[in-house]
């Protein structure tokens, strides 16, 4: 009697592979969904600031309605309005404090930075912990000594108030944001300059200043930008003499009538000195910002 022999199971075939044909195929399709992906995140962060901009050329009546005016007929009056209202003691307060602040604080920062990095001094974490618990205190909690000491010395809505604060503000993160660019600058570079005989102050000037350069102007860029916008000192520390465009645009709302186009055109001008600084700087921000991401 013949034995029966037991069947071979049968094992699957495997997927094949994705051919060489496609793998472009789904390089191009994952490079388009990123790039769809960005414009998008960026359209919705730029939205509000394009909204600003067309509202700003709006009647006040077209601006102040319950579903959006697309088409509309351009107009200038609202800026007309806001320069006949007086918009240019508050822009040159804001400039001049702005300027001069960025200046303190780079002119103060450079050297802390040097030394937190290069030169490191003694107890130079303990240095850095000092400098960022600065920022830790909320400005409500210490606006009230600081408007004492203020009105004590007899500084009350005075521009160089606003100058001292700024800098004392931006300071700390200035300080941080500089010792990290210091940090990338090769030793062998410093050692090789030493070797050449050059005093400190040629170290810093002719050697890390130029390669730290993009480093140096983000971080202006970044405090121009937190002094312009800077409000609160500004409201409690100003009323005429010395206040600035935010408190400018603040005046714009009131109970009564309409001023949603006004405020618009107002805020539209406040913003352009921030763009236009950053568009001049985009370039050396980009390579300042990146500074150390690639090894």
């Amino acid at each position: 009697m013949a034995t029966a022999t037991p069947a071979t199971p049968v094992t699957p075939a495997a997927p094949a592979a994705p051919g060489p044909a496609s793998r472009p195929l789904r390089r191009i399709l994952g490079r388009a969904s990123w790039t769809a992906g960005a414009w998008l995140a960026a359209l919705v962060f730029f939205f509000p600031v394009l909204w600003m901009v067309l509202t700003a050329f709006k009647q006040e009546a077209d601006a102040y309605t319950t579903t959006p005016h697309l088409v509309f007929s351009p107009t200038l009056a609202q800026f007309r309005a806001v320069f006949h209202s007086g918009i240019g003691p508050y822009l040159a307060n804001s400039a001049l404090a702005t300027v001069l602040s960025t200046l303190l604080v780079l002119v103060l920062g450079i050297p802390a930075g040097y030394a937190l990095s290069i030169r490191s001094v003694r107890k130079w974490r303990d240095a850095l912990f000092f400098f960022i618990s600065t920022k830790m205190l909320p400005v409500v909690a210490a606006i009230v000594p600081i408007y004492l000491a203020v009105r004590d010395i007899g500084a009350l809505d005075n521009i160089g108030t606003l100058i001292v604060l700024y800098t004392a503000m931006n300071l700390p993160i200035a300080v941080w944001m500089l010792r990290s660019f210091f940090l990338e600058v090769p030793v062998e570079v410093l050692e090789a300059a030493r070797v050449d005989g050059v005093t400190l102050r040629q170290e810093i000037t002719r050697v890390m200043l130029p390669m730290v350069a993009p480093g140096i102007a983000a971080t202006a860029l970044i405090c121009v930008i937190f002094s312009w916008n800077e409000f609160f000192f500004a409201l409690n520390l100003t009323s005429v003499r010395a206040a600035t465009m935010p408190v400018f645009l603040v005046g714009f709302m009131t109970s009564e009538g309409l001023y949603w186009a006004k405020l618009a055109a107002a805020a539209t001008l406040a913003c352009l000195p921030v763009l236009l600084a950053g568009w001049i700087a985009q370039k050396q921000l980009v390579r300042g910002l990146s500074m150390g991401a690639v090894k």
